[in-house]
């Protein structure tokens, strides 16, 4: 259409009839100021765009009927107006078909994405039901490996590691526990053996002084039995001794030695030293002498009276070393990963029919790990056995006088150390 300021029609498409509602709304758009509106025309919009542009007279065409007079507007306005409802009907039908799409795909991703996490899942699967028929009474029992060479297979390795280890530890468990059931009871028996002879009739005192004597000897032994399974019974974490001393261990070593002053073999101990410093650590001081004693009465009990039964002490690279050596029967290679386990005694032991319940070596690893640091054995068969104390050091210093002040206590030989 084309309409003056005044609102005139003054030309128009020929699908658009003058008077209708269409002619009408486009007429009364042209006192708009907006270039593009959307006005409502029988309750349906439509876009209109409008533009005003200068004129010229205008005279109405001889053959227009529907235009009468001569009408003159500087300006004129040129309006082209389009339903909006083909377009919405077209966008309400798009709109359908996406979402219609939409739901399709995403019930199919569903489908197969459900399906692909089965079966990606389906090892998870097969491992959570092998966990879960793992009792206490199949502890063999192992996940099964999935064989896809990624983190599930890594995963199962893992756990049937953590399995392993857990088996090993139930197994040791058993075996301490009827060692030490073993143990406990075979005193116990010979006490109460003992007694019940004894009261079967009266004897003499001197008799009843010699069975009190065997009882006593039982109930120490009984004792020190128990201890050592108070002992191995703590945690490792529990075994972490916070009251630590700082000892010069040459000094510490002279003087625990007097303690063996009584022995039938103290004439067999030798010290040696490797360097004239002292070497501290730090250590508990009843422990540390429970660990020694421990190691030479193991010397003492598998080498013979007379022989050497040497301990060395130096250090080397911020470690601490005590070395007990003998020249006793020595330790075989199949037994020597099983010394320090509780309870064990080694083939050469039992044929021997060397006395002791198998406690002293477990005992001697447990008090070097709470001092954070560790316990090994070289051993050769018929050539004796040496055992390695390894403990971390605070430091060293010059110890001359130290030295001298205490070589009357004990022999100082400078040697060489346990290779």
């Amino acid at each position: 259409m084309v309409a003056d300021d005044v609102g005139h029609l003054l030309d128009r498409s020929s699908n658009l009839r003058p008077g209708d509602s269409v002619a009408d709304s486009l007429l009364s758009s042209v006192s708009t100021n907006k270039p593009v509106a959307v006005i409502q025309v029988q309750g349906e919009p439509w876009r209109v765009a409008r533009q005003r542009v200068p004129s010229v007279a205008v005279s109405k065409p001889k053959q227009s009927k529907e235009l009468e007079g001569e009408h003159k507007s500087p300006f004129l306005s040129v309006m082209v107006g389009i339903p909006l409802e083909p377009v919405q009907s077209a966008l309400h039908s798009l709109l359908a078909i996406l979402c219609g799409l939409c739901a399709v795909f995403w019930l199919l991703a569903a489908f197969f994405g459900r399906s692909m996490c089965r079966s990606a899942l389906a090892p998870v699967s097969r491992m959570t039901a092998a966990a879960h028929a793992i009792r206490a009474a199949n502890l063999d029992e192992r996940l099964p490996s999935t064989g896809t060479r990624d983190e599930l297979e890594q995963l199962s390795q893992a756990f049937n590691g953590l399995l392993d280890r857990l088996h090993e530890s139930c197994e040791r468990q058993k075996r301490f526990t009827g060692d030490a059931s073993h143990q406990l009871r075979t005193p116990l028996t010979a006490m109460l053996g003992q007694v019940e002879v004894t009261l079967l009739r009266d004897r003499p005192p001197e008799e009843y002084q010699r069975v009190l004597n065997l009882i006593l000897g039982q109930a120490n032994r009984l004792c020190q039995i128990v201890e050592m399974l108070l002992f191995l019974a703590h945690a490792d974490a529990e075994a972490k001794l916070p009251h630590l001393e700082t000892l010069n261990l040459a000094d510490w070593l002279n003087t625990h030695l007097r303690s063996w002053s009584g022995h039938s073999r103290k004439t067999d101990l030798r010290v040696e030293r490797v360097a004239d410093i002292a070497v501290l650590a730090s250590v508990h001081p009843k422990l540390l002498g429970q660990l020694v004693d421990n190691l030479l009465d193991n010397a003492c009990k598998h080498s013979k009276p007379g022989t050497a039964i040497t301990l060395r002490l130096w250090q080397e690279q911020r470690t601490v070393w005590l070395a007990v050596e003998d020249a006793g029967c020595g330790i075989s290679p199949e037994d020597l990963a099983h010394v320090f386990e509780p309870f064990y005694r080694s083939s050469e032991t039992r044929r021997i029919g060397i006395s002791g319940v198998g406690m002293g070596l477990a005992v001697v690893e447990r008090i070097a790990n709470a001092f954070g640091g560790s316990i090994r054995v070289k051993s050769e068969l018929g050539k004796g056995s040496c055992f390695l104390l390894q403990l971390p050091d605070i430091g060293e210093v010059s110890s001359s006088a130290a030295l001298q002040s205490n070589s009357s206590h004990k022999k100082v030989v400078t040697g060489t150390a346990c290779a």
